[in-house]
C-alpha cells in the first residue's frame, strides 16, 4: 500500500535548509534546551532550520486559501491564527522541539507573534485528580480538562483579542491556584501536549481539529525509557532538592533507590500512556521527526497526501 508519507533521510533533509539563516546563539539554545536533551547547534542547522522553513512556507501560502474563500464568499476573511500541534511521549524532547520553533519562527522577516502553550496547563488539579482517583494516571487522556482545551484553541482560533489559561508549575506537580496565562492574538500559536493528536470523540471536536500543522516527535520506546530515567536522576541531583518541590523526597534516596523508582513509574504510567494513548497518534501527524539513541534526528517523515 502506498505510503502517504515521503521519508527523507538526515541528508536529504538537511539539503532543503536552502538559504534559510541561524539566527540563534549558543547561549540561547543553553535556555532553550531541556534538562538531559543535548542538542547542539548542527542539529539547529540542519534539522529546525529546514523545519522553520518548512513551517514558514505553510504560513505565508495560508493566505491563498483565505483569498480564495474571500472571493467565494464576496467578503473579506480576517486572517485566523497558524496553530501547530507538537505531540510525543515524556521525554522525548518535544519541549525543546516546541521553544526551539517558537524562537525560529519569531526570527523570520515576517516577524510573526508566537506563542507557546502546554497541554499541561488544561491538566486537572491534583485535588480534583485524587477525588476521582487518577493520580496515577496523570498524563493520561482523563486527566485532562479537554472540553476547555478544545475551547482555548477554538477561541484563540476564532480570533479573540485575549485568551487566559491556567498555569502549571512542574516544581509544585500542580495548577498554580489563581495564576493565568494570557494568550493575545498570535500570528502562530504552537500547542505541546503528550495527547494532542488523539482523535476527536465521535460527533464531537477535538483539539487536533484546529491544526494547521502537526509534529510527533519520535523515538524507540527502549531509548525513551532510558531518557526517561536519566532525566529523572539528574533532576534528583536538581530541581527536587528544592524544599518547594514535589518530589524533594525523592532527592533522599539513593542512587539506586532513585533509578528504582524511576523505573517503576515509568513501567506503570509512561510507558503504558504512550503504547496505548501516544503512539497510536502517530499516523496523524503532518511530520514525523525520529530520533536516534543519542537524541539526534536520523530521518524525517513528511506527509505529502
Amino acid at each position: 500500500m502506498p505510503s502517504p508519507y515521503v521519508e527523507l533521510n538526515r541528508a536529504q533533509w538537511r539539503a532543503l535548509r536552502a538559504s534559510t539563516p541561524l539566527n540563534l546563539t549558543l547561549d540561547e539554545l543553553d535556555e532553550l534546551r531541556g534538562v538531559r536533551d543535548p542538542i547542539d547547534i548542527t542539529e539547529v542547522e540542519e534539522v529546525y532550520l529546514p523545519l522553520s522553513r518548512l513551517l514558514n512556507l505553510f504560513f505565508v501560502g495560508r493566505g491563498g486559501t483565505r483569498d480564495t474563500v474571500s472571493g467565494f464568499l464576496g467578503e473579506t476573511v480576517q486572517p485566523t491564527p497558524f496553530v501547530i500541534g507538537v505531540a510525543g511521549s515524556v521525554a522525548v524532547g518535544k519541549s525543546t522541539t516546541s521553544r526551539l520553533l517558537r524562537t525560529l519562527l519569531a526570527r523570520w522577516p515576517e516577524h510573526p507573534r508566537v506563542e507557546l502553550v502546554t497541554t499541561d496547563s488544561f491538566l486537572y488539579p491534583n485535588a480534583v485528580l485524587a477525588d476521582r482517583g487518577l493520580m496515577e494516571r496523570k498524563g493520561f487522556p482523563e486527566s485532562y480538562d479537554r472540553r476547555a482545551l478544545v475551547r482555548f484553541v477554538q477561541s484563540v482560533k476564532s480570533g479573540e483579542s485575549r485568551v487566559g489559561i491556567p498555569i502549571y508549575s512542574h516544581l509544585e506537580y500542580d495548577i498554580v491556584p489563581k495564576a493565568r496565562q494570557t494568550v493575545e492574538r498570535p500570528d502562530i500559536l504552537i500547542v505541546e501536549g503528550l495527547n494532542v493528536l488523539q482523535a476527536p470523540p465521535p460527533g464531537g471536536l477535538g483539539v487536533s481539529d484546529y491544526f494547521d500543522f502537526s509534529i510527533y516527535v519520535d523515538a524507540k520506546v527502549e531509548d525513551i525509557r532510558r531518557w526517561y530515567i536519566d532525566r529523572l536522576l539528574a533532576l534528583r541531583r536538581t530541581a527536587f532538592t528544592d524544599p518547594r518541590s514535589y518530589f524533594r523526597e525523592y532527592a533522599k534516596l539513593s542512587e539506586q533507590q532513585a533509578e528504582d523508582f524511576a523505573v517503576g513509574v515509568w513501567g506503570s504510567i509512561n510507558e503504558p500512556n504512550l503504547v496505548e494513548n501516544i503512539l497510536p497518534t502517530r499516523g496523524r501527524a503532518t511530520l514525523v521527526l525520529h530520533k536516534d539513541r543519542d537524541h539526534s534526528i536520523n530521518r524525517v517523515r513528511l506527509r505529502r497526501i
